[in-house]
């Protein structure tokens, strides 16, 4: 008896490391020091101990029961991306830069080339982010995850100036919220999703005119990462008081997160534009609106809190880096959360 007689091939794990390199290799930073295939990944701080007060700003998560759709359309190469972002987008809405990435992929059996086409959609993610993948594990685990199906999850580190942070401490009365679009549902409420639309090959590839694309493919839309948007606001000049990630918990639970005491967010619905995927999703499963902005993104995958000087050049710099951004509402006193009107 052996290891693979036991439902792990290490030849296989072997396999999946070499082609996966191509796809590591086109994240990397002149920081990153060593190959792919060490037991750790190392980054010099080389750069960061030029900084006046550094900070290191970390970020953890997984892409969730989303996989369960992608495990039925067959298209693991996008949850990669996925993955990442909804790491990364929790460092920079800190005001940090992604420096690093590490992934987890466990499966119940390891086909290099699934592997392969997972870490090819995570490098896709990082480079968009700007973070080099520095390493990860894949964990063949027979029995415990079925053959066909695996768990996804990552890890980012990022660094900020002390005096860069976004921490909502000097939010006030009269600042303006923008919001910038998301891309579809990012990774968030997807038990519901799959609770309301059939998972079922038909449901899943049935084009639907009003989407523009099948219904499994609009589920799919990789989660938008937003680095790039929010540099692009600083180096506009504009100082970003407060930010918040629109993830699992909507518009009720993660605004409030950026607000200091006695300070509340209150937003326009009817500011920006629902996309029909969500007014699919509550008609089809007739959720209530509240259900809907407590749980979803609703077409906003993050609000920042600026100055209302500056407003104006904050939606300017955000369209120029190619993001559809809004005036969602503004900051009140009055008892911390969100007030929806």
């Amino acid at each position: 008896m052996d290891y693979r007689s036991s439902g792990v091939d290490i030849e296989a794990g072997y396999r999946a490391v070499e082609l996966m390199k191509a796809h590591v290799g086109r994240t990397m930073r002149p920081e990153v020091m060593g190959a792919l295939g060490g037991f750790s990944g190392a980054f010099s701080l080389e750069k960061i101990k030029k900084m006046d007060k550094p900070v290191l700003l970390s970020g953890t998560d997984g892409v969730g029961t989303k996989l369960k759709v992608a495990f039925l359309m067959n298209r693991l190469d996008t949850v990669g991306i996925d993955c990442v972002a909804m790491c990364v987008n929790d460092v920079a809405c800190a005001g940090g830069e992604p420096l690093f990435f590490l992934d987890y992929i466990a499966c119940g059996k390891n086909e290099p080339e699934k592997i392969a086409s997972i870490v090819k959609g995570v490098s896709d993610g990082c480079v968009e982010a700007g973070a080099a993948l520095i390493g990860g594990e894949t964990a063949e685990m027979p029995g415990f995850y079925p053959e066909d199906e695996f768990d996804l999850a990552g890890f980012a580190v990022g660094v900020a100036e002390e005096r860069d942070l976004i921490t909502g401490e000097t939010i006030e009365d009269g600042d303006v919220l923008i919001g910038i679009a998301s891309s579809g549902l990012h990774s968030n409420g997807f038990s519901l999703v799959r609770k309301v639309f059939p998972m079922t090959e038909e449901a899943l590839f049935a084009y639907d005119e009003k989407l523009g694309c099948t219904l499994g493919e609009a589920l799919l839309a990789p989660t938008k990462i937003y680095v790039r948007a929010l540099a692009a606001v600083r180096d506009s000049g504009v100082r970003i008081r407060g930010c918040s990630h629109i993830t699992g918990g909507g518009f009720y639970e993660n605004v409030p997160r950026m607000l200091p005491d006695g300070k509340q967010a209150v937003i326009d619905k009817n500011s920006f534009p629902v996309p029909y995927l969500f007014r699919l999703l509550a008609e089809k499963g007739g959720i209530a609106e509240k259900v809907m902005y407590n749980t979803y993104n609703m077409g906003i995958g993050m609000v920042i809190a600026v100055s209302p000087e500056d407003a104006e050049r904050t939606i300017f710099a955000l369209e120029k880096a190619g993001e559809k951004a809004y005036r969602i509402g503004r900051i009140e006193n009055g008892e911390k959360g969100a007030v929806l009107i």
